[in-house]
């Protein structure tokens, strides 16, 4: 287990999002942590996640590839800035996903994500997706900065 999460480094304002949420009770609460230059998030899908009987829903996989790509992404932006208690925010501007198989429903699956391109107000994510070491679907996120008071009250 790692030593933090990404998503626990938030303000708390900050935790509502369906997919990485942590106080979101009805999401799917992703949790990301790095290791070394990429991060992981391990999940464990649910009966009613599926698509077809035994296969994980499309909309699931990018929402994980989606959230673990934005989560990536502010990790590295306050990784950069030598700061997490700085408030900022980058959310998606696009999002690719290609399926390359039926992702099993009755087992966790892992994510991978690295940033390939990094600028102040744009990044981009690459992101995998595996079912026991075998890649189902992978995507790219690139994600924008937004002023946090978008949606935070913080000061300025």
């Amino acid at each position: 287990m790692p030593d933090e999460y990404i998503q626990d480094l938030w303000p708390e304002e900050g935790t509502f999002c369906w997919g990485c949420g942590k106080n979101n009770k009805h999401g799917l609460q992703l949790k990301s942590h790095w290791e070394d230059d990429e991060t992981v998030a391990i999940w464990e899908p649910k009966e009613y996640h599926l698509a077809f009987p035994g296969v994980l829903n499309g909309g699931i996989i990018a929402t994980l590839i989606d959230c673990h790509g934005t989560g990536t992404a502010n990790a590295a932006a306050h990784k950069a800035a030598k700061d997490f208690n700085q408030h900022f925010f980058h959310v998606t501007a696009g999002i690719s996903v290609k399926y390359l198989r039926p992702t099993p429903i009755d087992k966790p699956v892992t994510l991978r994500a690295r940033v390939t391109e990094m600028g102040e107000d744009k990044i981009k994510v690459s992101c995998d997706l595996y079912s026991d070491e075998v890649m189902c679907a992978t995507g790219e996120v690139l994600t924008v900065r937004v002023d946090p008071s978008v949606f935070l009250k913080v000061e300025k």
